[in-house]
């Protein structure tokens, strides 16, 4: 079968996929944290885009959605941080222990399984926070400066493996217009799925803004990951196995090509900026709440509460980390604005 089918099998299985069965997986007792669980810092400062967009927009209907919720720590703190008045609000989460945590944490909420299940059309702004590293992707091999794909089948001693196969069409196209340069040996994740939630993300957007934030690069960035590609799985907070060997027990994921999604935004019509997760923030305000959390704590060190001053050290070392040059503050956000 072909990669992206297995992959999708792997996570969204509605019997055994990683994220439609089991419990919540971005939570400190999961499989991994995002940039919302480790500080609620950065639901409130994209609160402040989003009000910008409230103000731009001055429509009477205004939306808010994010997709790939998980535990909603990132769309509490954005509606908390919000003004009146307050936007339609949509959560959407493939994972059906998400969706029942989302129906408790916001209860004002629409809730839904995928995107189509969002309004056909709204005015507003739409979030996906590390979405799109886990929508399903083909396989692509560079060989004889060709492209060969990887499919998936099973062995003679009853094992999963990678097999070589005439590249399809579509596949071959994308490799070639994203990966060019690849060398002989080269492996890259070829993410049709990826351009398809985007393109119909925008579809459904008639004004306003899509913010999408993901580890991953601009072509040029990830050609030198093309030797081995980024495919891989995480489990408990670890790097896990071979994504062959144990598949619905681990997360499998992929850095994400923002040079192909930024295509797609233009030619859906929309003005788009890449760049990096640090400086968005900083963009919004980021680094002036470190700073004044970090005059507050040295404020109360001579002279005030100790146990007050532990919190805002710890509120403002959380923050700091969702700006780190070698960490989350390296992270890619496409905002596409329409």
């Amino acid at each position: 079968m072909p990669f992206e089918v297995f992959m999708r099998a792997c996570l969204y299985d509605p019997d055994y996929g990683f994220f439609a069965t089991g419990p919540l997986r971005s939570t400190k007792g999961g499989d991994f944290l995002t940039s919302p669980e480790v500080s609620p810092w950065f639901g409130r400062i994209i609160a402040r885009h989003v009000q910008e967009e409230q103000r731009r927009l001055a429509a009477e209907r205004f939306t808010v959605a994010e997709v790939g919720a998980g535990s909603g720590s990132l769309i509490r703190p954005l509606l908390a941080a919000l003004a009146a008045p307050t936007p339609e609000v949509w959560v959407v989460d493939a994972s059906p222990a998400a969706r029942a945590s989302l129906e408790e944490q916001v209860p004002s909420a629409g809730v839904a399984a995928a995107l189509d299940d969002l309004p056909e059309s709204f005015i507003g702004v739409l979030v996906a926070n590390e979405l799109l590293d886990n929508l399903p992707v083909a396989l692509a091999l560079r060989a004889a400066g060709q492209w060969q794909e990887r499919r998936v089948t099973v062995n003679d001693h009853g094992r999963l493996v990678l097999v070589p196969t005439a590249a399809r069409t579509e596949v071959a196209e994308w490799a070639d217009r994203y990966c060019a340069g690849t060398p002989d040996g080269g492996l890259v994740e070829v993410q049709l799925e990826a351009s398809t939630w985007l393109n119909d993300a925008l579809a459904r957007l008639d004004r306003g803004s899509l913010v999408v934030f993901d580890y991953g690069g601009t072509a040029e960035e990830l050609a030198p990951r093309r030797t081995q590609g980024t495919l891989r799985t995480y489990r408990a907070h670890h790097l896990g196995p071979d994504p062959l060997d144990e598949p619905g027990e681990t997360d499998v994921t992929v850095d994400v090509n923002f040079t192909a999604l930024e295509e797609v935004a233009r030619q859906a019509g929309a003005s788009v900026e890449v760049l990096r997760q640090d400086d968005y923030l900083n963009a919004w305000g980021l680094s002036d709440v470190v700073s004044d959390l970090r005059h507050r704590e040295l404020s109360l060190a001579r002279d005030g509460d100790p146990m007050e001053r532990l919190r805002l050290r710890s509120e403002r070392t959380d923050a700091e980390t969702l700006l780190h040059p070698r960490g989350l503050g390296d992270f890619r956000v496409l905002v596409a604005q329409k």
